[in-house]
């Protein structure tokens, strides 16, 4: 049996922590097939556990330290 991984599409706004509702910067794809959701906070607090049963770990918690293209210079 061969499995084929697609590119994991961006996470969004409308995508939430499976822990606490908050929004998602993690996707974990387990071996089993299934996925979870994850905030950085949980991302980091499950790390260990969850590199044990994933394939692909997709972080976008990087985003969170970037500055807003958004904010004007005075907000910098």
């Amino acid at each position: 049996m061969t499995t084929v991984l697609t590119p994991a599409s961006p996470l969004t706004a409308a995508d939430r922590c499976d822990r606490c509702g908050a929004q998602a910067y993690l996707r974990v794809v387990l071996a089993s097939g299934g996925e979870l959701l994850f905030c950085a906070h949980h991302g980091r607090k499950f790390e260990p556990e969850l590199k044990k049963i994933s394939v692909e770990i997709h972080d976008e918690s990087g985003r969170l330290t970037e500055p807003s293209t958004n904010a004007s210079e005075d907000e910098r």
